[in-house]
């Protein structure tokens, strides 16, 4: 096999990876819990671990990017569901491509959602995408919460990936 090949198996691979996990996170929508101005959905903080170690961070986004707006236009979801996906993704993607480690994939994934993403709509999008002001730690707590469930569920399907053959090991490194 050439080495352009097997760029283009990669890419491939990683496009289906994507295009599953982003009908995942959508069929399961409607699966999302009222908690003030926000609509928390662990669905996907689940998505958010999974891609970030099948399929990479920038990959992640895009599936984060994707399921965010279509929630928005089915009216399932917030404008909050963007802050809510796109930094945990790409932090538990990141960690995971460096280290391998599921729990620090996980740890990735709550920072990223329950704290950045929080701070970042309590910041920026409800007070001027929304027009609803609030107090900067108003969304860390139910962040926190749904990316936490979430993201554990996230790795106990990569651990179960992993011990069938789907994962790799985290002393592998290619």
């Amino acid at each position: 096999m050439t080495a352009t090949t097997s760029i283009v198996r990669g890419q491939t691979r990683r496009l289906a990876y994507a295009i599953v996990l982003t009908a995942l996170a959508v069929a399961l929508s409607p699966i999302s819990i009222p908690v003030g101005i926000a609509k928390v959905f662990p669905v996907q903080h689940m998505v958010n671990v999974l891609a970030g170690a099948l399929i990479g961070p920038w990959w992640g986004l895009a599936v984060a990017l994707v399921t965010s707006i279509v929630r928005n236009a089915a009216g399932l979801g917030t404008p909050l569901a963007f802050p809510g996906s796109i930094f945990g993704v790409l932090l538990a993607g990141l960690i995971y491509r460096a280290t391998r480690n599921i729990p620090f994939t996980v740890a990735g994934e709550v920072i990223g959602t329950g704290i950045i993403g929080a701070l970042t709509g309590a910041l920026i999008v409800a007070p001027y995408i929304m027009n609803r002001p609030m107090g900067a730690t108003a969304l860390i707590v139910p962040f926190a919460l749904s990316s936490l469930v979430g993201a554990v569920l996230g790795a106990l399907g990569l651990l179960l990936l992993r011990r069938f053959g789907y994962l790799e090991r985290p002393n592998t490194h290619q």
